[in-house]
């Protein structure tokens, strides 16, 4: 589809259309930017872990990563130990 086709097909809608139209664009944007945020996100991550691995520090296994996040979080969840 070309954007000629687009502009065609939008200038048929009435106004209330066009602004459902526009709310959707404006959510793939959006979206766009929260999967690309999501993305830095995992890099830095993985570039954190991997700085721990060479370090020659033990990742901690899954309780002791639950552990931790209840005692950071003011004990919520002590009877995790």
């Amino acid at each position: 589809m070309t954007p000629e086709q687009i502009l065609d097909k939008l200038q048929e809608l009435n106004a209330d259309e066009q602004e459902k139209v526009l709310a959707f664009i404006d959510s793939l944007e959006s979206q766009k930017h929260q999967i690309k945020h999501s993305a830095k996100l995992g890099i830095k991550l993985r570039e954190i872990r991997q700085e721990i691995i060479d370090s020659g520090l033990p990742l901690l296994t899954e309780e002791e990563a639950d552990i931790e996040k209840a005692e950071r979080r003011g004990g919520y969840g002590e009877d995790l130990r």
